[in-house]
């Protein structure tokens, strides 16, 4: 049976190159699981009721409304309505 000539540096780098992509693939797709492109934005009338809330200083209502309605999370949906 013929054996195999692979020198101990040729095969550590071909593992070492092999796990780094895997581990890139694995990030890859932890990101585009987190962050979905085809979510619809927030309507006009969840925009216009958490401006209102704003308004009213009732800011953490406002979060939490367009938290449930979007799915967003808490960071980003107190982002949101600061901008409003």
């Amino acid at each position: 049976m013929p054996s195999l000539d692979t020198s101990a540096p040729g095969l550590i780098a071909l593992t070492a190159v092999i796990t780094a992509a895997i581990i890139w693939l694995i990030i890859l797709a932890a990101r585009l699981t987190q962050r979905p492109k085809n979510r619809p934005g927030p309507s006009l009338d969840l925009v216009d009721q958490a401006r209102e809330l704003k308004a009213l200083g009732q800011i953490q209502e406002a979060v939490f409304l367009v938290r449930g309605e979007t799915g967003m999370s808490h960071r980003a949906a107190t982002r949101f309505v600061n901008r409003l």
